[in-house]
């Protein structure tokens, strides 16, 4: 059984399920912060660590990733622990969001979030991993920071996505939508406006079911 990180309430009608990015684990500030904000909304949040991080907490060495096939797996072992998919929105940060969105339409999940999807590896914008996404048939919501270095905002409105996805910019972000100080903005306030767009994307799956 994977261990799992409950925030909000225990009753609510749709949980959002979130993993962690490549490199930090499923309690970092980031998770934290939107765990907290969009729990606050009446959504239950659950949260899980892929196999490597895990064992990174167990003995605290560092590791990278699990290969795609064991990330996948964990996802749909996750979603058959929680009951199956009915009433989930699968999602997470960076890599988290992205292998969530490989296994969205096979689960059946309700939705799908990204926050920092990684639309390329670092510096090789040749390097795309939208081709799932033209195809996706569940409703998604990406949460993208406009200068994010792995999906700026002139770079992914170039590309072709299922209109069954949204992408939702915040202004002057990074990766994890910090903005430069010369923008006048906060992280905090950046944070805020994730969590406002998160929350209601699925206030807005409730209402409507699965038609956007």
């Amino acid at each position: 059984m994977t261990e799992l990180l409950y925030d909000g309430p225990k009753g609510a009608p749709l949980t959002l399920v979130l993993a962690h990015g490549a490199g930090a684990a499923m309690d970092s500030p980031f998770m934290n912060r939107i765990a907290a904000g969009v729990s606050a909304s009446s959504i239950r949040v659950v949260r899980f660590e892929f196999p490597y991080m895990s064992a990174q907490r167990r003995t605290h060495k560092r590791s990278a990733p699990d290969r795609e096939p064991v990330l996948r797996a964990t996802w749909m072992e996750v979603i058959e622990q929680l009951g199956g998919p009915g009433g989930l929105v699968i999602g997470g940060k960076s890599m988290g969001g992205r292998i969530a969105s490989m296994i969205a339409d096979e689960a059946g999940a309700m939705g799908l979030v990204c926050l920092g999807y990684p639309f390329h590896p670092p510096g090789r914008p040749q390097r795309l991993r939208v081709e799932h996404l033209r195809e996706l048939r569940t409703p998604a919501l990406i949460v993208q920071g406009s200068r994010d270095s792995l999906g700026s905002r002139d770079e992914v409105t170039a590309y072709e996505l299922s209109p069954r996805v949204r992408v939702a910019w915040i202004e002057d972000g990074d990766h994890s939508f910090k903005p430069t100080k010369r923008s006048g903005r906060t992280l905090e306030q950046n944070m805020e406006e994730a969590i406002a767009l998160v929350s209601g994307f699925i206030a807005h799956l409730r209402r409507s079911g699965k038609s956007m």
